[in-house]
């Protein structure tokens, strides 16, 4: 479907073994080690000027620091106030703090394009969602330059004296359109990038005309190329953000529309691969179709056109069919259509509510302080489930939880695939109950309560079956999934269930969901990292000596959005400073991200490595913290409450 969218020393150099090595390395008053040759204290103080300046200024400081200890790349460094100026190309680069060793971490830096030289139209930045669309197209750019002209290339060679470093990176982008702290635009029209440069040594010595030539030549055209308007094809630019805002707007319109989904006609749903996220080949994929009477359209404000597709209706929705028919595809369209895309990937105009969850089941996840009681009762050993807490849940104690954490952050429909959930917790059949009395089972299955759910809470749900058809008395809307192609199988299911109730299955027995009268509130002592954070994946953060599994966060669709989770972490204790409403803290997060924009998560920073993850997606991160009292609730219950709180 078509859019009219308008010099260097090997070694350790001199000197005399390990001790002038370290001497070197560390040197004996920071930032001041080494320029030239003899001072009282055996180390020369740098005379030459540090801390910003003009770029000749920077590239002569990059010569002069050729050969020296590593340590004095620090006489780069700058405060977020005063940069190295580069007058033709009208940009000002800062430097956060560069890095003290050739092992450690890439320096990060920070550029910004006057917004004369930018010269971007205002009309492309004129609201928050065409400013991160904007600012989308231009990391793209960035990094597509950066690869192009190797600067993503490290040296490499002869081990551990040889050469190393030297590689510019640049956050990654993915399928969908991220706010993200790679690039942005202010409203001067100044465009910011943020990145990072390994900065290049032989061994533990600077090789500084390297790094003159990255600093001075690279970088200046990667800028010229990528962050400045005349470089660009405005014409695939304003397509960018004027479809990026239109995938926005629809989304916007679902509510109002009484959907919970649309899934554009046409559109390329399945993927390359399990590990790659672009799409698979149109000559093998199968365009999307649906049935004509859930067909709904939306005149779309920026391209003038309307767009047509399936939307799938609030209330309990299945999607069925055989195996390896496409309903799991059709599913996972839908868990990440939260998200615009980028054109051409196959699913732009697939929205879904910025409030949909994926829910499954998570064997072994950690459970702290959540009411499960709609499911989950009469536990053997008398164990709460109004505050229930696990180190080790199972599938459907897990499950159970994960519904009711979703609806707790505002969540209005869920999506769930049979094949990722608790069978125990799905479903129970009629000659199950015969054998184990419904007094001795704990378990209130979904089915039983996924119309109160909708009745009563509003909440939607969307289900892949494919293994029992006692979903088909509570739906709404039933979809088959024949060879990729979408059907309407709703009287058709209903003619099964009026002929063949009894001999199927027991009518489930319908209960009301009950809403929960206790807050939770987060223990912000809790999350004091007694080590390291560090983002390993998407799926994994190491927090100290806690592992922070993600793996069922399928919502997460770029590790960059892991990282800020984890910065967000390291803000709980002085967030929850004695104790404070889990639903406050999130809401203080999200406001200040709003207000500062995602470097305000981690201040004066230059991290250029960040996207914004959604409440759900740091919630899930907070419930799923193993640490003790991480969590309690506002009134005492069995082991977690203000008195074990207040003696951690």
């Amino acid at each position: 479907m078509s859019y009219s969218y308008g010099r260097g020393r090997g070694g350790r150099g001199r000197g005399g073994g390990r001790g002038e090595y370290y001497k070197n390395k560390y040197g004996s008053g920071g930032r001041s080690v080494s320029t030239g040759r003899g001072s009282s204290d055996g180390q020369e103080k740098s005379s030459y000027p540090t801390g910003g300046g003009s770029y000749h200024e920077l590239q002569s400081l990059l010569q002069r620091l050729d050969g020296k200890s590593y340590p004095v790349y620090h006489d780069l460094d700058t405060p977020m106030d005063r940069g190295w100026v580069n007058s033709v190309g009208k940009y000002t680069l800062f430097v956060a703090k560069a890095q003290s060793d050739p092992f450690a971490p890439p320096t990060r830096c920070r550029i910004v394009v006057d917004a004369s030289k930018a010269a971007i139209p205002k009309e492309l930045y004129s609201n928050k969602v065409r400013s991160m669309a904007l600012a989308d197209f231009l990391l793209r750019r960035l990094h597509e330059t950066c690869q192009k002209l190797g600067a993503d290339d490290s040296l490499h060679g002869n081990g551990w004296s040889g050469p190393k470093g030297g590689d510019l990176q640049v956050l990654e982008p993915c399928q969908h359109v991220l706010e993200q702290s790679a690039v942005r635009i202010d409203e001067q029209g100044n465009v910011i990038a943020q990145f990072t440069v390994n900065l290049p040594a032989r061994g533990r010595t600077i090789l500084g005309r390297t790094a003159e030539t990255i600093f001075g030549r690279t970088i200046p055209t990667i800028v010229e190329r990528s962050l400045q308007y005349n470089s660009l094809s405005a014409i695939q630019l304003k397509q960018h953000v004027d479809m990026v805002e239109d995938q926005v707007w629809l989304q916007s319109q679902l509510e109002a529309r009484n959907l919970v989904a649309f899934v554009r006609k046409g559109a390329i749903l399945p993927r390359f691969s399990g590990a790659d996220d672009r799409p698979m080949d149109k000559k093998s994929a199968v365009p999307f179709v649906f049935p004509k009477r859930l067909e709904v359209s939306f005149g779309l404000p920026n391209a003038g056109i309307e767009v047509t597709g399936l939307g799938i209706p609030k209330g309990v929705t299945l999607i069925c069919g055989g195996g390896f028919h496409g309903k799991s595809t059709l599913l996972a369209t839908l868990e990440k259509g939260i998200y615009p895309k980028i054109p051409d990937d196959g699913r732009e105009f697939c929205m879904t509510s910025k409030d949909a969850c994926k829910i499954r089941a998570e064997d072994g996840r950690h459970v702290q302080a959540v009411d499960i009681s709609n499911f989950i009762n009469n536990l053997p050993g008398g164990k709460d489930t109004t505050c229930f807490c696990s180190m080790d849940a199972s599938g459907s104690t897990s499950q159970a939880a994960n519904i009711v954490e979703a609806i707790e952050h505002g969540s209005n429909a869920l999506l769930i695939d049979e094949d990722t959930c608790a069978t125990n917790f799905m479903v129970r059949d009629r000659m199950m109950t015969q054998l184990v009395a419904k007094e001795k089972e704990p378990i209130t299955p979904l089915i039983e309560m996924i119309r109160s759910l909708y009745d009563h809470r509003g909440v939607s749900s969307v289900l892949v079956i494919g293994g029992t058809g006692d979903y088909f008395k509570v739906a709404d809307n039933i979809l088959v999934l024949d060879s990729y192609v979408c059907y309407d199988a709703t009287e058709r299911a209903k003619k099964i269930v009026a002929k063949n109730k009894s001999q199927y299955f027991e009518t489930p027995t319908e209960a009301q969901f009950r809403s929960t009268t206790r807050s939770r509130i987060i223990n912000g002592g809790a999350f004091v990292p007694n080590g390291n954070v560090k983002t390993v994946s998407k799926d994994l953060i190491s927090y100290g000596a806690i592992d922070v599994d993600l793996r069922c966060l399928e919502q997460l669709v770029s590790k960059s959005q892991t990282t800020t989770i984890g910065y967000i972490l390291q803000r709980i204790p002085s967030l929850a400073k004695g104790g404070k409403p889990f639903l406050d803290v999130i809401r203080e997060v999200n406001d200040a991200i709003d207000a500062t924009g995602l470097d305000g998560v981690a201040p004066e920073q230059c991290m250029g490595g960040l996207s914004r993850p959604r409440s759900f997606e740091i919630a899930g991160t907070i419930n799923r913290f193993r640490s003790h009292n991480s969590i309690y609730q506002d009134n005492s219950c069995s082991g977690v409450g203000k008195k074990s709180f207040s003696h951690m």
